[in-house]
């Protein structure tokens, strides 16, 4: 406890730049299974060697996942696909072993589809989200790019993927993320940073490397696009409610469309590139002859947004579904139509497959229906089919009226189940557990320090169970947290994560003084790092960065210098149980370092190789070298009086200081060691002077310390500390005196006296 002085400020600081946060997210124990909506997936035909068939789904998880299945078993998840920090919004299979996806992260990235979950290039173009891809089926080096910023991207993925010749130039205008930055071999291509014609600044490129064809045009969000089978004819369509037709190997214009009176959704072409169909917000699905640049027919199939087609391969029917939650099958030459199905959810996306029809919607499910792809008219037979007219509002009477028929199936053929995405969480007063309740009104109690589920109560009343597990203490909010993936993602922040401090003994930490401080903050962080940390001691400092950039001498030197500084500090530094991760389900790290952009990897994936640039400074700082910086109201300012009418002496006049976690029972200690030997023998001082170490035994009245004594039961005399005329607990914190008992904005305010017997 220190002395303040009556007046004085810290002067005057300089605000540090913003430094890049490290994100956590907690996966529940199967991971194999998506926890947020699905919002694309793909089919990949089986080879003539093998029997099995891949389905790869796409989630606003952030992930992708590859299924395995055949006819006789069920489908199970192979590969999980994990560098995307924000929503998988598309995904497509390009040749015979690529994917390609698109995300909210603002990145196009290209996987090897048969591998463990391979990310072999991150195409950082794009300004904003990338929502939409198309490939040409019969050339698969090209796929195209659209997104919220306007902007449409033709990439050669095989020119994409070739190494530049210059390792120092390769990340220039385009650095690597998590997929090349940590642990991939590849350097990545060269990109120049072009926008479109909606004024995005545009910066100049390098004089080598590859850069992707520029379709210029839209000035507003792309939301569709659809290429023909050998990469001849573009279409996008967005929030400009037409439709512009492009020659993707020059990327000009050449012609626009309008006909939709809303957002453009989604786009089909055929394999010729002639005809086209696309789904809008207006809820209308429109046939195009691109040759006639016309509009042949409009389907009123739907009562809401069209946002996803499916065609046979004779493009004479479209599968369709969207926001109204219903997967019609239309004949587009007779304008017949038929209920298939009906979901909970509004729908995604479709493939098909075989004589079925993969369904992807906001659920975190997936489903396999039956189709009749082959023989469409199998489905007419069944009945229950009406005739799709032109106008919208007719077709949305008819829903009002209850007059649709019942659907042709209903039950899905195969069910791919995920999890249930997390839609309500609270973060208790001990800042280390989240209350949360999903999709199915299942409430579970995580610890963040650990990330684990520590009780699952079932489907129970959140607020009810809310209210059970208050208590009474306060400690900084060192930590941020959402559910935008569907599961928790923890956001540490410098210097604000740094602020919550408890001592070891209060999370049961054994062999450490009971004085001593433990910061959450950095102790989470090892807990984090600690794979990574025990798999570069035990292995060589690379030579070449994780960018792909070949080291200098003088860099080799330097992090051979680093390596014994880290085997040195962190080595002989444990994990607290407290902050012990699990191996199995682990969590994933988001974060970006000082080269590169954004990454995700769970922790256990480390090899010990990647660079130690690919992380925030400040973590390695707190982590290898214990060094924190500066925080701020670590300290509370109190004023320590004797209860009025009280016959004690006065101990001290004027402001104190202690750590906001220091307990009662240290005041306790602190007045009767001034009050009987004149002078303070804890660790509590004043006049600035301060003295560590644990407290100081002192005699019971009898002279005798009863054995099992609590160190606040060791005083003599007997003092009680009271706030507002409401005797302390010896146990409660100083900022939780603040908090709950005092609560008003002037500095505290503690009284004692003599305790009164009971």
């Amino acid at each position: 406890m220190h002395r303040v002085a009556s007046s004085g400020s810290n002067g005057g600081s300089v605000r540090a730049r913003k430094e890049k946060k490290l994100t956590y997210v907690l996966n529940d124990a199967n991971d194999t299974q998506h926890c947020a909506g699905v919002n694309c997936l793909d089919v990949l035909k089986s080879s003539v060697s093998s029997d099995q068939s891949f389905l790869f789904t796409g989630s606003r998880d952030g992930t992708l996942k590859r299924w395995t299945f055949d006819e006789d078993k069920p489908p199970f998840c192979s590969a999980t696909f994990e560098s995307h920090v924000d929503w998988v919004n598309d995904a497509a299979l390009a040749g015979d072993s690529a994917l390609v996806s698109c995300s909210s992260d603002t990145t196009v990235k290209t996987w090897d589809s048969l591998s463990d979950g391979v990310c072999t290039r991150t195409l950082r173009q794009h300004s904003d989200y990338v929502t939409c891809l198309a490939v040409a089926a019969q050339n698969s080096n090209v796929v195209a790019s659209g997104g919220l910023g306007g902007e449409v991207f033709i990439w050669d993925i095989e020119a994409a993927l070739s190494p530049v010749t210059k390792a120092n130039d390769s990340m220039e205008d385009s650095p690597s993320n998590g997929a090349n930055g940590i642990g991939n071999s590849q350097p990545v291509a060269s990109l120049r940073n072009v926008g479109s014609s909606n004024n995005i600044s545009v910066q100049s490129s390098p004089s080598h490397g590859y850069a992707p064809t520029i379709a210029k045009g839209h000035k507003e969000s792309v939301y569709a696009l659809a290429m023909n089978d050998t990469g001849t004819t573009l279409v996008s369509g967005g929030t400009e409610k037409v439709l512009r037709v492009w020659d993707p190997r020059t990327g000009s214009k050449s012609m626009k469309l309008r006909g939709h009176t809303d957002n453009v959704r989604v786009l089909l072409l055929d394999s010729t590139g002639r005809f086209c169909l696309s789904g809008s917000s207006d809820s209308m699905i429109r046939l195009w002859d691109l040759g006639q640049q016309r509009c042949l027919h409009t389907y009123a199939v739907h009562t809401d947004s069209v946002w996803a087609l499916a065609c046979t391969p004779s493009f004479t029917h479209v599968y369709s579904g969207g926001r109204d939650q219903s997967l019609y099958l239309t004949d587009l030459g007779t304008r017949e139509s038929v209920l298939l199905c009906t979901k909970e959810h509004p729908i995604q996306q479709l493939a098909l497959q075989d004589d079925s029809i993969w369904v992807a919607t906001t659920d975190s499910s997936v489903e396999r229906w039956p189709a009749e792809v082959q023989s469409p008219q199998k489905v007419f037979q069944r009945g229950g089919s009406f005739l799709a007219g032109n106008l919208s509002f007719n077709r949305a009477r008819v829903s009002l009226e209850g007059l649709n028929p019942p659907p042709a199936y209903k039950e899905p053929s195969m069910t791919i189940p995920g999890s249930h995405p997390i839609v309500q969480h609270e973060i208790l007063n001990n800042k280390r557990q989240i209350l949360t309740k999903d999709a199915a009104d299942s409430v579970k109690l995580w610890n963040i320090t650990k990330g684990v589920v520590v009780e699952d109560y079932g489907k129970v009343s959140f607020e009810e169970k809310k209210e059970e597990l208050f208590e009474m203490v306060s400690i900084p909010s060192w930590f941020t947290v959402d559910t935008r993936l569907g599961c928790l993602s923890v956001h540490l922040e410098t210097p604000q994560c740094f602020s919550a401090e408890m001592y070891s003994a209060d999370l049961k930490v054994s062999g450490r003084p009971e004085d001593d401080k433990i910061n959450l903050a950095r102790e989470t962080l090892k807990g984090l790092m600690g794979h990574w940390l025990a798999k570069k001691k035990h292995k060589p400092k690379p030579q070449v960065s994780a960018s792909g950039d070949i080291l200098s001498v003088k860099d080799t030197k330097k992090n051979q210098t680093a390596s014994k500084s880290e085997d040195s500090s962190a080595a002989n530094d444990p994990v607290y149980p407290p902050f012990e991760f699990p191996s199995v389900s682990p969590p994933s790290i988001i974060t970006e370092g000082s080269q590169g952009g954004p990454w995700r990897k769970k922790f256990t994936e480390f090899t010990g190789t990647e660079d130690d640039k690919d992380f925030p400074l400040w973590c390695l700082d707190a982590v290898l070298n214990n060094r924190l910086p500066p925080r701020e109201n670590t300290k509370l300012s109190f004023f320590l009086h004797p209860c009025e009418g009280s016959n004690v002496q006065v101990v001290t006049l004027g402001k104190l200081s202690a750590p906001r976690i220091l307990r009662v029972h240290k005041v306790t200690n602190y007045v009767v060691e001034k009050m009987v030997l004149d002078s303070p023998l804890d660790s509590l001082a004043i006049d600035g002077a301060s003295v560590s170490g644990g407290p100081q035994p002192l005699f019971a009245g009898n002279g005798l310390l009863p054995s099992g004594s609590k160190p606040w039961q060791k005083l003599r005399p007997s003092i009680e500390i009271l706030c507002n005329n409401q005797v302390l607990a010896p146990e409660m914190s100083l900022a939780t005196v603040r908090v709950y008992i005092w609560k008003k904005p002037e500095d505290l305010i503690l009284n004692y006296r003599v305790a009164i017997a009971r």
